[in-house]
């Protein structure tokens, strides 16, 4: 595998996604992480009734039946956690916090798994060790100092339990604060925010059996062989059996052009591979909503024609006249709408529309996946919307085969929503939590990630605690967000491995090292399981089957439970109680949402529980108990378009991107075999005739500056550009390496999620260093 002590080299990739090119992968992230013999078998028990669930994606599995129930990222994330490697105080002791800042985040990630509790000590830039009790006592000492509760946040990351999380947000609420920063904040936020306001709920009304019913899926920004590997499988099936399967998505991935199932021994025999998407629609970045719209208004062409000549209707009258408001003024702006604009917005012809819409109205059942494609731009909350509007104009929600289907990235990031990790809480969960803890939470709604990053730089944030994650690199204005955490008193970062986020922090700051999912957590000599919540709102439990890689490792329930027992003592919750038995959170849990009734009970059965989804079962939780038809305009007047009127075709829309070598932040390796880039992080993916009008070729080493209006620089430098099937106007690069492109103030309308997938961007002659 390529590693950082070479060039780099742009290759293409001939393979299909999977087959023996993940084995391969697996085997040598195996060995770099130095996985024990005695842990290998940890693999086999991954995503089964008697093991734990991946810590991975929030995909979901099927009947835990296969003995292989895992995919290429689900062991690298397992073999991050299962690895040999550790850093131990030693480590801290011949390190500054300076020195390792000069580490890459594939370098960090390297050295292992943390090990004991440590408190950052400025006279030597070092981290010590520290114990447990003297941890939450410093902990309890800012958070009691603050003249504001609002002066705290608490950030989650997607990977912790309904557990912890639960316990998590009972511990600040009770503190006095709703400030819940967290990771879905910055990818489905605006299926949180969009979808309640047409079908009720902000999750997904599918379920994997509707997959096998399925006539067409259509698959809106997402890469699912490297963000969701296990998706395949279900793809590979429906590819198998005659669906149709349409990918939208400004790049071509190779996933979803060619797949070799490692489950199958026929094509892992005869290294054969099976197509998956019969069609590919490539719009510009940010032209989604366009492109949704410009199908809907040719739906609404085809009914009338139909109409017109006596043929069956197109649109599902039964439907909108049952179940549905506000059709006849949706109708009425799509006939309204101007084809010229909705095509130049797209960046998608007139006879790809009409493909798609043909497959779209030619299906019976229509799956609408979508990832981060769609949730990451200005107009993401109305492109939502548009989808919802679509699949409703045909009944395609609520019916068996049928429906919406956001793919989450954490394995548990929906889950914790429910759980109430949730800065905009409603007042009947207030409520809830009030009657069941006897306590009066606030009311008031608190900061997002976006807004948390400017409450620190303002000092409005003195306190930052996170449970997981990366929060320094996940997020937008990298500088900025740097400058607010090094301006709080106190950060705190529950992790398993050391990462970016540990070096750039507070004045007082401690790093508190947690047990991995695949370890086993034995309270009072009872292994404990947490259970988490997937995509398509399947509830299951999980037991680790490792020894911990540290006897100091705590739990993050018993960890998020030290805090609060040292901060508000136990009078009123008995948080140390309940970190020694998690079945008492669940019956927590249980008391405050109706859903949940049950718990434990129904967790305890093989594959665990389905939670209501209302917009399922057609029951609408809007006012009026109907489906909702929003009209929303193409916005001309935004800071993209400002910023072409100014600069012309020189300026590029980027779109910031994952590596086949990363999870979120975590970098695993250096290789993204699909698009053929090896040992390189610092590349452009650009189109060719982009290449030519520049004046660049490929390879050419550029510095990108990002266009916005605030009179701030933002620039990241060093990268080489790499000829790509890409939209003209549109570039590709990862993150977390371009996140300093992305202003604090570019977010989605409605949602708040920074917009890393339609950021203006110029590019430049590279100056100074060449990065790799």
């Amino acid at each position: 595998m390529s590693n950082q002590d070479n060039a780099g080299r742009v290759a293409p990739y001939p393979n299909p996604a999977g087959g023996w090119g993940a084995l391969k992968y697996v085997a040598l992230n195996l060995y770099r992480e130095r996985v024990a013999a005695s842990n290998l078998g940890t693999l086999l028990a991954q995503n089964q009734p008697d093991g734990f669930d991946c810590p991975g994606c929030a995909w979901p599995d099927r009947n835990h039946a296969s003995t292989f129930e895992f995919c290429e990222n689900g062991v690298k994330a397992v073999a991050a956690e299962a690895t040999s490697k550790r850093v131990w105080p030693e480590f801290f002791a011949q390190h500054t916090v300076t020195e390792l800042l000069r580490q890459s985040d594939y370098e960090l990630e390297q050295h292992g798994r943390l090990t004991h509790p440590m408190v950052y000590h400025a006279g030597s830039d070092k981290y010590l060790p520290i114990s447990w009790q003297h941890a939450f006592s410093l902990v309890s000492t800012h958070l009691n100092a603050l003249e504001d509760p609002d002066q705290a946040a608490f950030y989650t990351s997607g990977r912790a339990s309904n557990e912890a999380a639960f316990l998590y947000q009972l511990f600040a609420r009770m503190v006095g604060t709703n400030n819940f920063p967290d990771c879905s904040n910055m990818c489905h936020e605006a299926t949180s925010r969009g979808l309640p306001q047409t079908v009720g709920i902000g999750k997904g009304t599918v379920t994997l059996d509707d997959f096998e019913l399925a006539d067409a899926i259509l698959i809106f920004g997402q890469n699912p062989a490297t963000n969701h590997p296990r998706m395949m499988g279900e793809l590979h099936a429906c590819a198998k059996r005659g669906a149709a399967i349409v990918s939208i998505n400004p790049l071509k991935e190779r996933g979803l052009e060619r797949f070799q199932d490692p489950q199958s021994p026929a094509e892992m025999l005869f290294n054969s591979s099976t197509r998956i998407s019969s069609m590919f629609v490539q719009p510009r970045l940010s032209g989604d909503f366009a492109l949704i719209k410009a199908v809907a208004k040719r739906v609404v062409e085809l009914d009338d024609e139909a109409a017109a000549g006596g043929q069956p209707r197109i649109l599902d009258t039964d439907f909108i006249a049952a179940h549905t408001v506000g059709f006849h003024e949706f109708a009425r702006d799509l006939r309204d709408e101007s084809w010229h604009l909705l095509l130049e917005e797209s960046g998608v012809g007139r006879e790809q529309v009409e493909r798609l819409t043909r497959v779209y109205v030619g299906s019976e059942r229509v799956i609408a996946c979508w990832g981060m494609g769609l949730t990451q731009h200005r107009n993401s909350v109305a492109t939502i919307q548009m989808l919802s509007n679509l699949m409703m104009m045909r009944g395609q929600i609520g019916r068996p085969g049928a429906g919406l289907c956001p793919v989450r990235g954490h394995s548990n990031v929906q889950g914790d929503r429910t759980v109430g990790i949730e800065e905009q809480p409603t007042p009947a969960f207030l409520d809830r939590l009030k009657h069941v803890f006897g306590f009066e939470p606030p009311r008031h709604h608190g900061y997002d990630v976006v807004s948390t990053i400017q409450a620190m730089l303002d000092g409005r944030v003195k306190v930052f605690i996170g449970l997981g994650g990366n929060f320094a690199m996940a997020t937008p204005d990298t500088p900025r967000t740097w400058q607010g955490l090094r301006q709080c008193e106190l950060t705190v970062h529950v992790a398993t491995k050391l990462n970016r986020s540990h070096l750039v922090h507070g004045r007082d700051a401690l790093i508190l090292p947690t047990l991995g999912r695949t370890e086993i957590d034995l309270q009072n000599g009872v292994a404990q399981g947490v259970t988490v919540e997937d995509s398509m709102s399947m509830v299951h439990i999980s037991y680790g089957i490792n020894q911990p890689a540290s006897a100091e490792l705590l739990s993050e329930i018993a960890i998020v439970a030290g805090m609060a027992h040292a901060t508000l003592g136990s009078a009123q919750v008995d948080w140390l109680a309940r970190a020694a038995n998690y079945a008492l959170i669940r019956d927590d849990i249980e008391k405050v949402f109706d859903d949940f009734y049950d718990y434990n009970e129904r967790v305890a059965k093989p594959g665990g529980f389905h939670l209501k989804v209302a917009s399922r079962e057609r029951e609408w939780a809007t006012p009026g108990a109907k489906a909702h038809f929003l009209v929303n305009a193409i916005d001309r007047d935004t800071p993209l378009h400002r910023a072409r009127a100014q600069h012309g075709e020189r300026l590029l829309t980027m779109m910031t991107t994952r590596s086949h070598d990363q999870y979120n932040t975590t970098i695993y390796g250096l290789d993204d075999r699909y698009r053929g880039v090896f040992g390189l992080r610092r590349v452009v993916f650009i189109n060719q005739e982009d290449l030519r009008m520049l004046g660049f070729k490929a390879g050419d080493m550029v510095d990108i500056t990002s266009v916005w209006d605030d009179g701030v620089q933002r620039r990241a430098d060093g990268f080489r550009l790499v000829e790509y099937d890409i939209p003209r106007g549109c570039v590709g690069a990862y993150y977390p390496e371009t996140n300093p492109l992305v202003p604090l103030a570019s977010v989605a309308i409605g949602a708040g999620t920074p917009t890393s997938k339609s950021m203006p961007v110029l590019l430049h002659p590279a100056q100074g260093e060449r990065h790799a």
